[in-house]
């Protein structure tokens, strides 16, 4: 299953974008509002779980600067990755989409489909203000 989040753009070099982004505490500006926990694990993963879901273990699992970032999950009995690409616009302007990939049999797709939908557009509006 593959999903995009639609492109932000933010007030802020792809460098300073980057920066914020590759440190995994920065995630919880990010989170909606309906989280019920966030938690640093270590330098590059975290916890979190969202009111009526599952806990999920992001970890950074690579990144190349200033353009991208991928998590995936760690551990759990599901497989995915979240990646953010950058694009610099101007010294002080950057696009961030965020792009979700993942394994998953037809009747899990369908039911998680709409809320990881809704999580990533959340993840990449809430940047607007967060970077």
């Amino acid at each position: 299953m593959n999903l995009e989040s639609p492109k932000v753009t933010i007030p802020k070099s792809a460098e300073d974008t980057f920066t914020f982004l590759s440190d995994v505490k920065n995630f919880e500006k990010l989170m909606p509002e309906n989280i019920s926990k966030f938690e640093v694990l270590d330098n590059d993963k975290f916890l979190f779980a969202l009111k009526g879901m599952p806990e999920i273990v992001l970890k950074k699992k690579e990144s190349t600067p200033p353009n991208q970032i991928v998590l995936g999950a760690a551990g759990g009995k599901l497989d995915f990755s979240l990646t953010a690409n950058i694009t610099a616009i101007d010294d002080n302007t950057s696009d961030v989409k965020l792009h979700f990939d993942g394994e998953f049999n037809a009747m899990m797709a369908m039911m998680i489909k709409g809320p990881i939908n809704k999580f990533i557009e959340t993840l990449a509006s809430n940047m607007k203000t967060a970077v």
